[in-house]
């Protein structure tokens, strides 16, 4: 036998007998706790796109960390909330469909609704009382200035009334004016 097989036969042999002592314990490794990976609000793809997370809450004052979107014919949508309670709550819906400012101040401004300056070709702002499950909302609708038609509503959570709403009322409007439906 080759004065290198020897060698190998001894290392090997050192290396099977360390390890049959009755003390010997394995050392521990310590391995680090995995961090919680925040996903953008576009990964929801959809009018998500048109949202995040950080610029939501510098305009707003609120963060949300889940975001799910949909899509029902020309009607892209997005909701924003927080992992921890369905409520408050941010929507977003965009249309894509053809219609002229006139037509969406007769046809599309809901009952109450009231004009907004400086958003898209027209726009409105709603208050809506609130439910059992969730507090007053604040619902802002507008024609943008590439043709469709955009709502952003931010429902608060449970016990908000609508004073509170007309409070928010003006921060939505801000968010809003930094929506751009053209990337979409």
């Amino acid at each position: 036998m080759s004065v290198r097989a020897r060698l190998c036969l001894i290392g090997a042999s050192v290396l099977m007998l360390s390890g049959c002592g009755e003390d010997t314990k394995p050392a521990g490794v310590a391995v680090p706790s995995p961090g919680v990976v925040e996903l953008p609000a576009s990964m929801a793809s959809g009018a998500c796109e048109l949202l995040d997370y950080s610029s939501v809450e510098q305009k707003i004052g609120v963060r949300f960390d889940v975001s799910a979107a949909s899509q029902l014919r020309k009607t892209q949508t997005c909701v924003l909330r927080t992992e921890a309670a369905n409520h408050p709550d941010l929507a977003l819906s965009v249309t894509d469909i053809s219609v002229d400012a006139s037509a969406f101040k007769t046809d599309l401004v809901p009952r109450g609704g009231q004009s907004v300056s400086g958003l898209g070709k027209a726009a409105y702002r709603l208050i809506a009382a609130p439910a059992d499950e969730h507090g007053a909302a604040v619902e802002i609708g507008w024609l943008a200035s590439d043709g469709r038609v955009v709502s952003l509503r931010y429902t608060l959570a449970a016990g908000q009334d609508k004073g509170a709403a007309e409070e928010f009322a003006g921060k939505l409007v801000t968010l809003a004016k930094e929506i751009d439906t053209s990337r979409r």
